[in-house]
This record gives C-alpha cells, sequence and structure tokens, in this order.
C-alpha cells in the first residue's frame, strides 16, 4: 500500500470520527476515507457512554461554537433519527431552581435559551412545575420543551453502516503508535499496521491531545478525565419521572449537576457526579493507570484547578463513596427520593480539556496545523451536535486543500 493510499485518515471511531467520515463521503464520494479505532469495535467511549440526551442548547454562550452547532445539530439528530428509524423522544425538560438564591441563574439560562433561538421556553411556577412533573420541587422553573432522548449507540451504529456501506474503511484493533510526515505525506503507524494519507483529522477523544502531539501540534491544552457516576431508579419508582429533570448548573463548571434522566428504553438514571478518573479509562473507581494519573497530578493547569476548586471538589468524592450524600443532592430536585429507590448503574468518562491557568475549556475547541485538524475539546453536547461537527470538519478539510 502506498503512503497516499488514503485522502483522509480519521483517527477515533466515535460519534465524530463516524460523523466526519460519513460527511466527507457524503460530499466527495470519490475520496478514499479511512477510519481508525484502538477498541474492538465502533464507540466504545464518550459515545456511548452519555446520557442519551437531544440537548436544545440551553445552556451555553450565544455565538459560541457549542450554541451554534447544538440547537442545529439537535434539529438534525431528530430528523436523521426518523430517516434511519432510530428510538427517540421529544420529551422536554425542567429544569428546577430551589431556592430564592438560583432564580438569577435560572432567568440567564433563560435568556440565553431565547438569544440561541430556542423556542417556546416557559418560566414555571411551583404548582405549574407539579402539573408536568408531580414529585419534583422547587421556587421556579423552566420547561425546555424541545429537549429529547435517544438511543446514541444506535446512531453509531447507524454512521458506521453508511460510511461502509459507502465503500469506505474501518479499522478496529488499531491504536495509533506514531505519526510521521515525509514529503507532505502523513504515516500513521498503528498496531495494525501503518496507513499513509494526505489528510488527517484527530477525533481521537480522551486521547485527541497525544494524538494532537505525536502528530507534531501544540495544542494548549491537556484531557483530564473526570467520571461521572451514575444510579438508576427502581423499577417501581421510575413512574416518579415523567421526563427530564435538572438542577440550575454552577456556572463556573461545565458539568450539569446530579439530575434524573428517563432513557429511551425505559430506565431513569440519576446523576452524575464528577470525580477526576484515575486513568483516562477510569470508569470505575478501582481502575487506575500510574502514567496516567502521574501525567495529571502533575500537570500545572490540573493544580491550579483542584486549588482553585477543592471544596467543590471534595463534594463531588463524598457523593462518590457515599450513597446517602448523592441521594441528598438528588433530594433537592426530589424530597421523597429514599437510598432505597437507588441501584448503582453504569459510569461515564468526560474528556475534559483543561489548560495551563486551570481554566476548564468551556466551549468545542477544533485546532488546524499543517495537514491535520485536531478536535481538542468536543464533550456534551457533542453528540447531540455530532452531525454539524462532522461538517464543520468538512467544511476545514476543503479550505485546506485550497
Amino acid at each position: 500500500m502506498s503512503r497516499t493510499a488514503w485522502d483522509v485518515i480519521v483517527i477515533g471511531g466515535g460519534i465524530l470520527g463516524l460523523s466526519t467520515a460519513m460527511e466527507i463521503t457524503r460530499r466527495h464520494p470519490a475520496k478514499r476515507v479511512l477510519v481508525l479505532e484502538k477498541e474492538t469495535g465502533v464507540g466504545r467511549h464518550q459515545s456511548l457512554h452519555n446520557s442519551g440526551v437531544i440537548h436544545a442548547g440551553l445552556y451555553y454562550r450565544p455565538g459560541s461554537l457549542k450554541a451554534k452547532t447544538c440547537v442545529e445539530g439537535a434539529a438534525a439528530m431528530v430528523r436523521f433519527a426518523q430517516e434511519h428509524g432510530i428510538d427517540h423522544e421529544i420529551c422536554g425538560k425542567v429544569v428546577v431552581a430551589t431556592e430564592e438564591a438560583e432564580i438569577l441563574r435560572l432567568e440567564e439560562l433563560r435568556r440565553r435559551g431565547e438569544a440561541n433561538g430556542i423556542e417556546n421556553i416557559a418560566v414555571l411556577g411551583p404548582e405549574e412545575l407539579r402539573e408536568i412533573e408531580p414529585h419534583a420541587r422547587g421556587v421556579k422553573a423552566l420547561r425546555v420543551p424541545s429537549t429529547g432522548i435517544i438511543d446514541y449507540g444506535a446512531v453509531v451504529r447507524a454512521y458506521a453502516r453508511i460510511v461502509a456501506e459507502a465503500g469506505q474503511s474501518i479499522r478496529t484493533s488499531a491504536e495509533v503508535t506514531g505519526i510521521t510526515v515525509l514529503k507532505g505525506e502523513k504515516r500513521v503507524e498503528t498496531t495494525a499496521g501503518d496507513f499513509g494519507g494526505k489528510l488527517i483529522v484527530n477525533c481521537a477523544g480522551l486521547y485527541a491531545d497525544r494524538i494532537a502531539r505525536l502528530a507534531g501540534a501544540a495544542p494548549p491544552m491537556k484531557i483530564v478525565p473526570f467520571r461521572g457516576e451514575y444510579y438508576e431508579l427502581t423499577p417501581e419508582r421510575r413512574s416518579l419521572v415523567k421526563s427530564l429533570i435538572y438542577p440550575v448548573p454552577d456556572p463556573a463548571f461545565p458539568f450539569l449537576g446530579v439530575h434524573f434522566t428517563r432513557r429511551v428504553d425505559g430506565n431513569v438514571e440519576a446523576g452524575p457526579n464528577a470525580v477526576l478518573a484515575y486513568m483516562r479509562e477510569g470508569y470505575t473507581k478501582t481502575r487506575v493507570d500510574p502514567y496516567d494519573l502521574l501525567e495529571t497530578l502533575t500537570y500545572p493547569g490540573f493544580l491550579r484547578l483542584a486549588l482553585k476548586y477543592w471544596k467543590t471538589g471534595l463534594g463531588e468524592m463524598v457523593r462518590s463513596v457515599s450513597k446517602s450524600a448523592f441521594t441528598r443532592a438528588l433530594q433537592k430536585l426530589m424530597p421523597e427520593i429514599r437510598e432505597s429507590d437507588l441501584v448503582p448503574a453504569g459510569a461515564g468518562v468526560r474528556a475534559q480539556a483543561v489548560d495551563r491557568e486551570g481554566g476548564l475549556l468551556d466551549d468545542f475547541s477544533i485546532i488546524r496545523t499543517e495537514g491535520a485538524v485536531h478536535v481538542c475539546n468536543a464533550p456534551s453536547p457533542g453528540a447531540t451536535a455530532s452531525l454539524m461537527i462532522g461538517r464543520a470538519i468538512a467544511d476545514m478539510a476543503e479550505e485546506m486543500e485550497g
């Protein structure tokens, strides 16, 4: 195989990598696109370990890449689901202020949502809230009717099927170990062999910063993994939640706080918290990778973050080890929830980009270097916005080709 056998090599077979491959193929059917995935199947990490929500775009700063791609992406995701028979439902959500001090932040969310083009946001009083979610309690709430739920696993499989049916290649069990450039040609070395191509698209998620550095880039951030742990409501208590019930988030963090999420399969999840994971694939408390952990603990950005927000971090750790503390956090939204209503569920790991000053990158971050596009930060609502992000990367690829 010659070095230039592939026009585009996408590193990462998650929802963003596959969306990008799908969009490039749609625009340029004659191009040869290769997707490299280190796992034995596609979408094994953030793509399948998320809340399954089609976000409406309520939280994001107007004009930001998140806001633009989320609002457009949500509509595109619904159309895609309808076209491909993927389970989904536009069930709406409520964001609940549980105390007077949160009302100003709730009003700011309403302003942002309307600025982002979300229609029919309603402000609810306590009685109106109970009409929609009879067991939720708060002093004020927002109703966002365009929020939905979906099976993102089915979305990933549909993306992969479309890419494969177009004649493109998805290579699994192909972990990238090196990237070299010779006379403008890129050679990607993997555990499944070496592959040459003209353009690299880095959608490696939890490993995006490492892949960028292998490609010779110097991203101004590092991925710090945060684990989000969930409980599920027992079957007999699922009726307590009609749709989605969220708290008012802390504006200092890109996390949304523990909440209730009804899934398309009928389960109801409660969570997540946000604690430091001891490895980039640290889905359980006992999984530790000394290299990953040392890299995080010696990174100046993480040390500054931990110093600034140690009290918040401590609270998250307490909820991680104490079911009663986790339950108390949920009781702010739904006072009748008890520990016995909750059973342990899965966990996800968020690839959170942190800069050297300790700042949590809140917006999507996509950078270009010679012959490469790197998705350095694309947490929630990355799945919702995946079709739009794929289009944005395809636009960049076309610009780079001149």
